[in-house]
């Protein structure tokens, strides 16, 4: 089981806590989470990544085992302390503005 830690808003969107337990098929990947996080909860398709090109939205930031995991590729094996849910993936939204 691969743990998500979402931030209030999207908490509260997909009416869960903050954090959900997902089943991952195959190797742990950002797309593979986030593909299993759309699939159990649709209503936070298109919150996180855009609805055509699956793209992260540059407000949101992804966290694992300590490092910003937001800019790798989708298809990079996340650590092992994640994949076996010992640390959870973290979705952050970042903050701008002056």
């Amino acid at each position: 089981m691969i743990r998500v830690e979402l931030p209030q808003h999207l908490q509260t969107l997909a009416g869960v806590g903050e954090e959900v337990l997902l089943e991952v098929a195959g190797p742990a990947t950002p797309r593979s989470v986030l593909d299993a996080l759309e699939a159990r909860y649709p209503v936070l398709r298109g919150t996180i990544r855009d609805h055509d090109t699956l793209e992260r939205r540059p407000f949101v930031r992804f966290f694992a085992c300590a490092r910003d995991w937001s800019h790798e590729p989708q298809d990079s094996p996340l650590p092992a302390a994640v994949a076996s849910g010992a640390e959870p993936l973290l979705v952050v939204g970042a903050i701008a503005g002056g």
